[in-house]
């Protein structure tokens, strides 16, 4: 596998999901990052978005998910987005997800709690 990857970063979403009533009726913020391990080079020589994997694209699938439907773990939450860019990009080798929750019901001072996946194509 190529080191060739791209990257979303930070993407900022309003969702549903936790394992507590509360979390699934008020909702809060999740921030996703994806690393997409593309084999770049040909967009690069042909600067043709056809050989690439359009971010745009990827980020409309994600926000879906995010969005739309509603899971209890951040794992279910990520294995999700994993399958879907997997089944709709058919350039992407692999990708690592990873899932910051900010405002978790943990009575503590922190930054996010995440959940960070890496999943590949079958070969």
């Amino acid at each position: 596998m190529k080191n060739d990857k791209i990257i979303m970063s930070n993407m900022a979403f309003f969702g549903t999901h936790g394992v507590l009533k509360e979390e699934n009726v008020l909702g809060q913020k999740f921030f996703v990052d994806i690393e997409l391990y593309v084999d770049t080079k040909p967009a690069g020589l042909s600067d043709e978005i056809t050989m690439s994997v359009h971010y745009g694209e990827v980020y409309q699938v994600v926000k879906s998910i995010v969005e739309d439907k509603q899971f209890k773990l951040l794992e279910a939450l990520a294995e999700n987005i994993s399958i879907e860019i997997l089944n709709a990009f058919n350039l992407v080798k692999g990708l690592k997800v990873k899932i910051k929750k900010p405002e978790a019901p943990v009575p503590g001072i922190f930054d996010y709690f995440a959940v960070e996946i890496e999943r590949f194509r079958n070969a």
